[in-house]
């Protein structure tokens, strides 16, 4: 498979006229492996210890605005 991103809108063949189950038959149909492809790459993620040391670090900042708030 390419590793070409294609985000172009494709067309449906469902009619405006079709009943759900008809709709959801044919895009069942017209949906491909390289739809789903979009949909289970593996993105770069964020280690739980550094949004952790985030969160602690901008802690005492919301505390500090919360009192003067009050």
């Amino acid at each position: 498979m390419s590793k070409s991103k294609n985000n172009s809108v494709r067309t449906s063949k469902a009619k405006v006229t079709d009943d759900d189950r008809t709709i959801y038959a044919i895009l069942r149909e017209e949906f491909t492996a390289a739809d789903l492809q979009k949909y289970t790459e593996i993105e770069p993620l964020i280690p739980a210890d550094h949004v952790l040391a985030q969160l602690e670090k901008s802690q005492p900042r919301a505390k500090a605005k919360k009192k003067t708030k009050a």
